[in-house]
């Protein structure tokens, strides 16, 4: 067999973009995530607990979850990246990581509504959640090495919206043929497929074996066509120690490189504030508004569209009005939409008394998702044009490093934040207010950066 193609080389590298999505899709977000919580709150009111607390317990258990796994992610993924940077020695660690994120998804079948495991299916969602995380660590790093710098922004921006279409599909896929709703049939009104047991939620279950299985089907071609390039580094254990040695002196400059150092801190907290949104929203519409699982669904499907339409535009705002003023507008917009989120219950929105029975708290709830679907892809899209127009061109892989440093650092924070607020206060809704903090840090800092990364010293 011959060498691949550098088109074949491009597409399988893409792949992993499409393979992992359904795992931020499905698991984290609109299908696993609620389902966990909707458990959790059951298990804590069969045991006595009314039903406020028991929402505000399921999420604050749900962040510490996460707040756990993205701790050990922050610790690590500074060494790993510069493993990546300096040892050329990536598709090894790959291939590890891969079997941890497969084992972590497949140990999701084991949460059965009947005594719930709740430690033990967090341990499954940390692993498969840290095998995410750091296969995404040394994929990324292969990037440089599929073009030149023009091309890069081309190969990755395809490669995200590869991945949308991909979480897309899966979660569609999920939702009309597997994930029950609370009559025991799918969104298309069928029992779950393979005989599926309704009672017993296998249906919304296979959610981790579903993705587990994506996951192996679509990194074939990965694994098939792409090839790291020849390293010079004579080994792990020098490449490893001269990774660290640079790592350290990066970090080191930094405070003089202002306006970067600017943008890593303010993207620290913005991106970690839109991970929050993404990964309480579901949790929070399940117990303000009693929506089911297959309800969270349908709104992330809108979210993903809105995200992908608006990756394309916000490109499109990019060349026009430049990156720092996308991000920003993307910024204000999040923090108008967790304020709006606050007061939709049930009974209100906007404080304002709606009958109990109306849609309208619903139909807010969905524009809302819409938003954050916009910005979350304008806003991501813009952020990696940022990060160019701030590195140095003769360092753009460390860049990127730095900047994947940037968004694991913090990872814990939003998880935690809402977590221990949920725990105070026992009130899911005063919970995700930590969020509208986070994006408000983000701007202020946003302001120290440099829109053409020029640094005056």
């Amino acid at each position: 067999m011959g060498e691949p193609t550098h088109g074949k080389r491009i597409w399988g590298w893409m792949m992993y973009d499409w393979a992992t999505q359904p795992y931020h899709t499905l698991i984290i977000t609109f299908i696993f995530g609620p389902y966990f919580a909707e458990q959790v709150i059951s298990s804590l009111m069969a045991g006595g607990m009314d039903s406020e607390m028991a929402k505000a317990e399921a999420q604050s258990i749900w962040g510490y979850g996460l707040s756990i796994a993205g701790l050990t992610i922050a610790l690590l993924a500074p060494i790993l990246g510069a493993v990546a940077d300096s040892t050329g020695r990536k598709m090894p660690w790959i291939r590890v990581f891969s079997i941890l994120y497969v084992v972590g998804s497949f140990g999701l079948w084991l949460a059965a509504p009947s005594d719930f495991p709740t430690v033990l299916i967090l341990v499954f969602f940390g692993l498969g959640m840290i095998g995410l995380e750091f296969t995404t660590i040394f994929t990324n790093a292969m990037l440089p090495d599929l073009g030149t710098r023009e091309e890069i922004g081309k190969i990755s921006g395809n490669g995200w919206a590869w991945g949308y279409i991909g979480g897309l599909i899966a979660l569609v896929a999920m939702l009309l043929l597997f994930a029950e709703n609370g009559a025991g049939v799918t969104l298309i009104g069928i029992a779950p497929l393979f005989g599926f047991d309704a009672a017993a939620r296998e249906g919304t279950r296979f959610v981790g074996p579903f993705v587990g299985l994506w996951f192996i089907l679509s990194m074939i071609p990965f694994f098939m066509w792409v090839r790291e390039p020849k390293s010079g580094v004579g080994g792990h254990g020098g490449g490893f120690s001269q990774g660290l040695r640079d790592l350290k002196k990066t970090l080191k400059s930094l405070p003089a490189r202002k306006s970067l150092f600017a943008y890593l801190g303010s993207s620290m907290f913005y991106r970690d504030a839109l991970n929050g949104v993404y990964t309480f929203g579901g949790i929070y519409a399940l117990g303000a508004l009693g929506w089911s699982v297959v309800d969270v669904g349908v709104f992330g499907i809108l979210a993903i569209i809105t995200g992908a339409i608006f990756a394309y535009l916000g490109g499109a705002a990019d060349v026009r009005f430049g990156p720092k003023r996308v991000i920003a507008i993307c910024i204000i917009l999040l923090m108008i939409v967790c304020a709006i989120i606050l007061s939709i219950t049930r009974e209100s929105v906007l404080f304002v008394a709606v009958d109990p029975s109306s849609a309208f708290p619903d139909v807010a709830f969905y524009v809302c998702g819409a938003i954050i679907g916009a910005c979350g892809g304008a806003i991501q899209s813009a952020s990696r044009t940022m990060m160019v127009r701030q590195a140095d061109p003769e360092r753009m892989t460390e860049a990127f490093g730095l900047y994947a440093l940037s968004g694991k650092a913090t990872s814990f924070l939003a998880p935690a934040l809402i977590a221990v607020v949920s725990d105070v206060t026992n009130s899911q809704r005063l919970g995700i207010t930590p969020l509208i903090a986070l994006f408000l840090i983000g701007l202020v800092l946003l302001a120290w950066v440099n829109p053409e990364g020029v640094e005056n010293e």
